[in-house]
C-alpha cells in the first residue's frame, strides 16, 4: 500500500494534512520532524513503501534553536518533497535560501496569484513534467477526479489566476534556495508556490489542509497522485480491521474500562470495544457529574444498552464535582480539578468492581484533544488548552504504565462519525453535536454552582430542541447543518424589564459554528428570524436569563468552546 510520510514540526494542523490525504484514499504516517530516517524509509522506486514526504508547518523559526531540522537524507533520497509553510522555509533555509522575520506578516486569508511556464519552457526543466502535474492542482478547470486518476487530465497550461489561501506565519521567504522557481506569489509580494527545476521538490507558503484555502484538497491531490504517483488503497473499513487487530493483541483477555460520557467520541469508542472484544470484558463507566446536558443519564443508558453493553456502571457523583469546583474560576484550574476527580472516582469505583490491576483504561480521545493539549506527534506543538482526559497527572501515570487505550486518537470528529455508522450506531447518536469532557463546567464562565448548572441546562436544552425542530431554506434541520451549537452562561448580570418590573438576570451567549474537522470553524449564518425567536423563547421560559447574545467569532482566532 502506498504511503505518504509526514514530518511533524509542531503545527496545529499537521494531523489535518494526513486526514485530508486519507480522505483521498492514501495512507499517511506522521512522525516527529527531526526523526532519524532509515535507508528503507528513504528508498525511492515503484515498490518503495514511502512514495513522498511532506514537511509540516511549525510555530518556530528555522533560524532559532527551537526550529527543528529534518534528516538531511530527505534531500538525496530522490523522493518527492512538499514543504508547507515552515516546511518550505525549512527547505529554503537548508538549501541556501533566506528566511527573515519582517515587519509585514502574512496571516489569515490572502490572495495568491499562480503563474505557469509554457509547455516549451517546462520541457527545458529536468523536473518539468512533475511541475506540470503539481500545478494542475491550482487550475480551476481541473476537477479533483482528474487529479486522482479517475478522469482524464488535460495537459494544457492554464493562464495566471488568483485564489484565496490561508496563511499563518511570522517569517517570510525573501530569497528562494538555488534551483527553486517561483510559481505563485502572495498579495504581499512574497513567494507562495515554488518548485525545484531539477529535483522533485515543491513548496507552499500557505496551508492547503484547512478548508479556508480554495482548492486545498486538489493541491494536495496533485502532489500525492501527480508528483508522487500514489494509488488509492486506504479505507475506513481497513482502519477498523487494523485497530481491532491491534486491540485484540494488546488487551488479550484483560478487562477494559471505558470512561464514557455519552457523546459521539466515547460512544464510538465503546462500540469499537464491544465489537472487538468479548462483551464480558468491557466495562463502561458513566459518571453523572451534575455537569451534563438535560436528561443525559437516561439517554446514555438507553444508547449503551442498545449496543449490547453487559457491564454498565452509572456513578452518581454530582456533589463531589460541585465541591471540587467550588471557588474555582480559572478555566485551566477547573479542567485540572475535573480531570483529577474523574480518575480518583474511577479508581475508587474500580476497586469496588473488583477488577484486577491488569485492567486497561480506554478513552475516546481524538487527535484534536491531543494537539490542543500540546501532545502532538512531535515535541514542538504549543499548548492551547488542557483536556481533562489527556492533561491529568493521574492519566499520564496510567499512560506511562502502558495501560491506556485510545482507539480514536488519530481521528477527527467527522471520521469518528463515519466510523460510528460503520459500527452500526444509531444515526441520532452519530450526528450528536460534540460535548466537552468537563461538561457544563467550561460553558459556565467563572465559578460553577448547582444553580448555574440548572439555568444553563434548561436554556441549552431549549436551544438545541429548537434547532432540531427548525428547517433551513434547503429543508434540512438547522441542527444537522451546524457542526456544534451550545449555550454559554456568562459571569455577568444585566438589567432588563419583565412584566413592567425591573429584572436583573444572567446573560446567555449562543454559539453555532460550521466546520469540516473542528480545527477551523466559521460562524453559522443564522436566519435572523430563527435567532430572534429562539432568544425570546429562552428569556420567556428560563426566568433567570435576562439577555441573550450570539457569538460571531470564527476559529481562529477564537476556539470553538469559550474555555
Amino acid at each position: 500500500m502506498d504511503k505518504i510520510l509526514i514530518l511533524d514540526f509542531g503545527s496545529q494542523t499537521t494531523q489535518l494534512i494526513g486526514r485530508r490525504i486519507r480522505d483521498l484514499g492514501v495512507y499517511t504516517e506522521i512522525i516527529p520532524g527531526d526523526s532519524p530516517l532509515s535507508p528503507e524509509t528513504l528508498a525511492a522506486g515503484t515498490n518503495a513503501p514511502v512514495r513522498g514526504i511532506i514537511l509540516s508547518g511549525s510555530p518556530e523559526s528555522v533560524y532559532t534553536p527551537e526550529g527543528a531540522a529534518p534528516d538531511q537524507g530527505i534531500y538525496t533520497c530522490g523522493l518527492p518533497l512538499l514543504g508547507i509553510c515552515y516546511g518550505l522555509q525549512r527547505m529554503t533555509y537548508d538549501r541556501g535560501g533566506l528566511v527573515e522575520a519582517l515587519h509585514q506578516r502574512e496571516y489569515g486569508g490572502m490572495e495568491v496569484t499562480v503563474k505557469r511556464e509554457t509547455k516549451d519552457e517546462d520541457r527545458t526543466l529536468r523536473n518539468g513534467e512533475l511541475i506540470r502535474k503539481f500545478l494542475a492542482g491550482f487550475d480551476p478547470a481541473v476537477p479533483l477526479q482528474a487529479l486522482t486518476g479517475s478522469a482524464p487530465l488535460s495537459a494544457s497550461p492554464p493562464a495566471a489566476h488568483t485564489f484565496t489561501a490561508w496563511m499563518s506565519h511570522g517569517d517570510s521567504l525573501t530569497r528562494l534556495a538555488p534551483g527553486f522557481r517561483e510559481y505563485g506569489v502572495s498579495a504581499a509580494g512574497f513567494p507562495a508556490v515554488a518548485a525545484h527545476e531539477a529535483e522533485p521538490w515543491f513548496g507552499l507558503q500557505f496551508h492547503p489542509e484547512v478548508t479556508h484555502t480554495e482548492r486545498g484538497l486538489e493541491i494536495l491531490a496533485a502532489f500525492v497522485f501527480g508528483a508522487c504517483g500514489c494509488k488509492p488503497g486506504w479505507t475506513m473499513e481497513q482502519y477498523i480491521e487494523e485497530v481491532r487487530a491491534a486491540l485484540a493483541e494488546r488487551v488479550g483477555r484483560n478487562p477494559v474500562l471505558l470512561l464514557i460520557s455519552g457523546g459521539v467520541d466515547s460512544t464510538v469508542a465503546g462500540a469499537l470495544l464491544l465489537k472487538t472484544l468479548d462483551a464480558g470484558q468491557v466495562h463502561l463507566m458513566y459518571m453523572d457529574t451534575g455537569l451534563m446536558r438535560k436528561d443525559e443519564t437516561k439517554t446514555v443508558k438507553a444508547a449503551l444498552e442498545r449496543l449490547g453493553a453487559r457491564h454498565l456502571h452509572i456513578v452518581h457523583c454530582e456533589e463531589e464535582f460541585l465541591s471540587a469546583l467550588r471557588g474555582l474560576a480559572d478555566p485551566e484550574a477547573k479542567r485540572k480539578a475535573i480531570g483529577d476527580l474523574f480518575i480518583t472516582i474511577q479508581e475508587r469505583e474500580v476497586s469496588r468492581l473488583g477488577l484486577p490491576e491488569s485492567y486497561f483504561l480506554a478513552q475516546g480521545t481524538l487527535y484534536t484533544d491531543l494537539i490542543e493539549s500540546g501532545k502532538g506527534v512531535g515535541k514542538k506543538a504549543h499548548l492551547i488548552k488542557s483536556h481533562h482526559n489527556v492533561g491529568s497527572p493521574l492519566v499520564d501515570a496510567k499512560r506511562k504504565a502502558g495501560h491506556i487505550i485510545e482507539p480514536l486518537d488519530r481521528l477527527y470528529k467527522d471520521e469518528v462519525r463515519r466510523l460510528g455508522r460503520l459500527l452500526g450506531i444509531d444515526e441520532e447518536v452519530v450526528r450528536r453535536h460534540p460535548f466537552p469532557g468537563p461538561g457544563l463546567a467550561v460553558r459556565i464562565l467563572g465559578e460553577v454552582t448547582r444553580e448555574k448548572c440548572g439555568i444553563l441546562r434548561e436554556a441549552d436544552a431549549i436551544y438545541i430542541e429548537e434547532l432540531k425542530n427548525r428547517r433551513s431554506a434547503a429543508g434540512e434541520r438547522l441542527y444537522d447543518e451546524i457542526w456544534q451549537a451550545f449555550a454559554i452562561l456568562l459571569p455577568v448580570r444585566s438589567v432588563g424589564v419583565a412584566g413592567d418590573v425591573r429584572k436583573y438576570g444572567w446573560v446567555l451567549a449562543l454559539r453555532a459554528i460550521v466546520s469540516a474537522d473542528g480545527m477551523t470553524a466559521d460562524v453559522y449564518p443564522f436566519p435572523i428570524k430563527d435567532l430572534l425567536e429562539i432568544s425570546t423563547l429562552i428569556t420567556n421560559t428560563v426566568k433567570d436569563i435576562g439577555r441573550v447574545t450570539y457569538d460571531v467569532s470564527s476559529k481562529p482566532p477564537a476556539t470553538i468552546e469559550w474555555e
